[in-house]
């Protein structure tokens, strides 16, 4: 397409759009989604609201999925999913909370929250020839940022036969940059994107300016936007969800979580994650190498983790290596009964060498803050986030001083700080992390054509789902110190609790 036409296939993208808010086509049966309650003997049902193009289009005309007439797919009986079809929230109760008889004074009504499931739909919401796809990258890198690409404009281009697909270049800003135009996508360009690490359409952090965006994405014809990023990125996807809802354009706008923490709630897990910690593995296999061939060695490896020590938790579980795993969660100290050096003593006595793991976040207030920091003026990333202190370095320099301050001189002492972030962060997905890229990313492409907005898509309790990005936006994923996983941790390497008595 040479730019000319394209210009004039935006212009007039962007004019369907404004018409779609004043169209009169025949109406469908609505698909919207309310908060619905259903009541039993025990349980409240409630399921979390999702919004609909049509909530505020009421009168958008609906197609065949496209997907009936692909020779190699044949649809079978319970493929396509309804509004009805929901997943649970949680699937774990305790039976003695739930019995009773109803009006007794010992019956207890379970709170059941439930999601939309993810997946196709038998009517869809766009015309495949009319569909202006975007894609957007946004925040730091993490493995598998070039699968979801690749796998957004193979199911658009493939399943839906759209033939529109452009990637946004560095981050939000890159849809207002008079510097960066959008690149046409296909798949021949992405054939082989899931191999490699990094994103093909650049990444940045920050650069948003809601009004600046919102206009880039009307002007330019967009009706179906998906950001990839993590929760600072998602903040912003609630913004630009709303702006589009207020000005009634039929844009559908889907986000997929995306951070090497694991720290977006709601989901199970976030893409990336499992790679970073089959990665964390090699930095950790390293570091006990190098402490077990030193006298008194000691093995320090700082991993990701900048409110959650996902990561750190599960290469310490994984490796078997590690002898303390130090993560935000949990307030460490290091002198007296009960501390770090106390346990390293004892360690390095017993073993003759230790290996610590330690998630980036940890120990901020352990580490001496310039005047400004200390009264709350330390400086923040261009996604907001409090510029963190080096933890890892800090506790090297802390370690070398509390042996030379306390053992002899001769008393030999090494430690070998490793930072493999981004080593991390660089590589290309496993094949893991690439399965479950492929998954969100038709997961997304599926709500977006059904007419859902304003959603994001993942797994709850092993099952995709759609949940409102507002709720993804203010949710935490963090480490539960009294949930079983840290009960492992601590059987397995017989750390301190660092627990003061």
């Amino acid at each position: 397409m040479e730019a000319g036409e394209e210009d004039i296939s935006a212009a007039a993208a962007a004019a369907n759009l404004r018409n779609d808010a004043h169209q009169q086509q025949h109406q469908q049966p609505p698909v919207t989604s309310s908060n619905i309650t259903c009541f039993n003997n025990n349980s409240v049902i409630n399921l979390h609201s999702l919004t609909h193009l049509t909530d505020y289009l009421p009168h958008l005309q609906t197609h065949v999925n496209p997907l009936d007439s692909i020779p190699f797919f044949h649809p079978i009986s319970g493929f396509y999913l309804s509004p009805t079809d929901v997943i649970f929230r949680n699937i774990l109760f305790d039976l003695s909370v739930s019995a009773g008889t109803s009006g007794s004074a010992t019956h207890h009504l379970q709170r059941l929250d439930s999601y939309h499931r993810a997946g196709p739909r038998k009517h869809i919401y766009f015309d495949h020839s009319h569909v202006r796809a975007a894609i957007v990258t946004c925040g730091g890198l993490c493995p598998g940022m070039n699968t979801v690409i690749r796998e957004l404009v193979v199911g658009l281009w493939d399943l839906y036969g759209v033939r529109h697909i452009f990637g946004i270049k560095s981050g939000y800003r890159g849809f207002y940059s008079a510097s960066t135009d959008p690149v046409p996508l296909c798949p021949k360009m992405v054939h082989d994107l899931h191999k490699r690490g990094g994103t093909l359409l650049e990444t940045s952090r920050g650069g948003f300016d809601l009004r600046l965006i919102v206009n880039a994405i009307e002007n330019r014809g967009y009706n179906q936007v998906y950001i990839i990023g993590g929760d600072g990125t998602m903040r912003g996807a609630v913004k630009i969800f709303e702006e589009i809802k207020r000005r009634k354009l039929k844009i559908a706008v889907a986000g997929i979580p995306k951070t090497v923490d694991n720290d977006v709630g709601v989901i199970d897990r976030s893409f990336g994650f499992q790679t970073a910690v089959e990665m964390a593995q090699q930095a950790i296999s390293a570091a006990h190498v190098e402490a077990e061939s030193a006298v008194n060695g000691v093995g320090l490896v700082k991993l990701m983790g900048r409110s959650t020590g996902h990561i750190a938790l599960h290469a310490t579980l994984s490796s078997r290596d590690v002898d303390c795993c130090l993560i935000p969660e949990i307030e460490f100290y290091l002198e007296g009964k009960g501390g770090l050096f106390e346990f390293l003593e004892s360690r390095l006595k017993q073993n003759g060498h230790a290996v610590l793991v330690v998630a980036e976040g940890a120990g901020q207030r352990l580490i001496p803050r310039s005047k400004e920091a200390a009264e709350g003026q330390a400086g923040k990333d261009e996604s907001g986030n409090a510029v963190l202190l080096d933890i890892g370095g800090w506790l090297k320099s802390e370690l070398k001083k509390w042996w030379g301050r306390d053992h002899p001189e001769e008393e030999l002492f090494t430690v070998k700080y490793i930072d493999p972030t981004y080593t991390i962060r660089a590589v290309a997905a496993n094949a893991t992390d690439n399965l479950y890229c492929t998954l969100l990313a038709h997961a997304a492409m599926h709500g977006a054509m059904a007419g859902y907005t304003g959603f994001v898509c993942g797994p709850i309790n092993g099952n995709y789902g759609y949940i409102p990005v507002e709720e993804v936006a203010g949710a935490n994923n963090v480490v539960d110190t009294n949930d079983h996983k840290w009960a492992w941790v601590r059987s397995v390497n017989n750390q301190p609790d660092f627990m003061r008595t």
